[in-house]
């Protein structure tokens, strides 16, 4: 099965191959930087620590180089185990509708790095991604001749980040941060809000075992001034969050632990909103979405004032409502038509997978058939607990290892063991190679099944080329296309 293909010379003619071309020299240059950045060897708190701060060292210095392109806009910065890049999407999107151009940088990228640079809702196109990475690379060979320190492919990203919107005049960009808070690298800026969608354990190598450990990290983006917005369930976590905003003096708004009249389905989630009552609908289906729109719309109305005065543009209702509905990610709970249905979600975490297969009955109705699951997920993960949330709800499972470069994917063989292991009674296979993986589930399924794809953000890129391929992306500047492809547009 395939779906039919736009001509790349149809969307640009005569300019298309040039600019794809140039993309992928881009991104070959960045991805370098990966193979020549040296694996940490010192794993205690203290040595991750003491690498972080280098690190963000030598970022601020070359930044500094760069004209400090992350001071020219105001920033909304946003961490959580759970929820950070739809929340984040979710505040550019209001923001774009409120008439800010709006750059957001989230991480990782699913399928095409320019997902990680979006304006106004569209992805960097193929040359402006070519043009700023050369002028960054450029900058960065004079900084390394002058006898400076290289930058690791992180340091640059980010870099680029802020340089890409420094670049596009935007009036305000929306920064997600990588992992933890307090040691990440996007943390070398004064944001006008902070947000902290939610506290589990994840990162445990470099963050912590505990979730107090890992709440210091997150709590670590709040700043002196500048609102926190707090969507933390987690007694003891949302108590180090409310710790840290009075210890650097930033007024903290906390949600409420429910939110009312919740209801959720494949074509959205709404809620009402806890301080006005108003009804609120995002365009992103699961019920843990609710939070985190409340958390983009409560972090809107906190940076209100320092954007309005930097830009004079008033952030009303209509433009929250407008932005929520539009908020579109791939691989988060995306369905897709094929000749059966299939749900992409990059669900990669204990929290993230629970929360996913609360919501699977809903999204993968199956009354005859049964959900086969296309499994894969990195070494680093918790893989026992992952697994057990969704022994429930699939009927039978494909292992498979997600391909992603310098970082260790958990053999699909031992993945197969740990699903014994804790209690999944059902047909269990292993396919290491994800397409092939998808290819035995689809060839596998009956009329009445559907396929859920999760475990790993990097195994759903690995596999949604299948339907929407990475060429026409990188072209057409958007990752979600207008029309989600249907069984009558699929051909053998």
């Amino acid at each position: 099965m395939r779906v039919e293909r736009q001509n790349l010379d149809a969307v640009d003619p005569g300019d298309a191959r040039e600019s794809i071309r140039r993309f992928r020299e881009a991104s070959m240059a960045l991805d370098a930087l990966i193979e020549r950045s040296p694996s940490p060897i010192g794993k205690t708190r203290a040595a991750v620590q003491a690498r972080a701060e280098m690190r963000m060292g030598r970022l601020r210095r070359f930044l500094a180089a760069i004209g400090n392109p992350q001071d020219r806009y105001p920033i909304i910065h946003v961490t959580g185990t759970s929820g950070k890049g739809s929340t984040s999407t979710a505040i550019a999107a209001i923001l774009t509708a409120a008439g800010y151009r709006t750059g957001l940088h989230t991480s990782p990228y699913l399928q095409v790095p320019t997902e990680k640079l979006q304006i106004d809702g569209r992805l960097l196109g193929a040359d402006a991604y070519a043009d700023r990475v050369a002028e960054l690379m450029e900058v960065h060979a004079r900084w390394v001749a002058a006898g400076d320190e290289a930058l690791t492919y992180g340091e640059i990203w980010v870099a680029l980040a802020f340089h890409t919107f420094a670049r596009a005049s935007v009036d305000v960009a929306v920064i997600e941060v990588g992992a933890g808070g307090r040691y990440d690298l996007t943390n070398v800026i004064q944001p006008v809000a902070s947000v902290i969608t939610s506290v589990g354990l994840d990162h445990t190598a470099t963050l912590g075992d505990t979730i107090a450990d890992i709440a210091w990290h997150k709590a670590g983006i709040i700043k002196a001034g500048a609102p926190a917005i707090s969507a933390v369930l987690d007694g003891e976590a949302a108590g180090i969050v409310a710790a840290e905003a009075k210890a650097v003096g930033s007024p903290l708004i906390q949600l409420p632990a429910e939110l009312a009249d919740l209801q959720t389905g494949p074509g959205g989630t709404s809620w009402r909103d806890p301080g006005t009552g108003r009804r609120w609908t995002i365009a992103l289906g699961g019920r843990f979405q609710a939070r985190n729109g409340a958390a983009a719309v409560a972090a809107v109305r906190a940076a209100a004032p320092a954007l309005v005065a930097s830009r004079g543009l008033p952030i009303a209702d209509e433009a929250i409502d407008a932005g929520l509905r539009a908020t579109r990610i791939p691989g988060r709970m995306e369905l897709v038509r094929d000749r059966v249905p299939v749900l992409l979600d990059g669900a990669h975490n204990a929290e993230k997978v629970a929360a996913l297969a609360a919501n699977v009955p809903d999204f993968l109705p199956v009354t005859r058939g049964r959900r086969i699951a296309v499994l894969g997920a990195l070494e680093a993960k918790q893989a026992d607990e992952m697994i057990a949330s969704l022994v429930p709800v699939v009927d039978e499972i494909i292992a498979t290892s997600p391909q992603v470069l310098a970082k260790e994917a958990r053999d699909a063989g031992a993945l197969a063991i740990t699903a014994r292991e804790v209690g999944f009674p059902g047909p269990l296979s292993v396919e290491p190679e994800p397409q092939r993986a998808m290819e035995r589930a689809l060839a596998g399924a009956g009329p009445d099944d559907a396929i859920l794809v999760t475990g790993s953000l990097y195994l759903v890129g690995n596999v949604r080329g299948r339907w929407y391929g990475e060429d026409e992306i990188v072209i057409q500047q958007t990752s979600w296309p207008a029309a989600l492809p249907t069984a009558a547009s699929v051909s053998p």
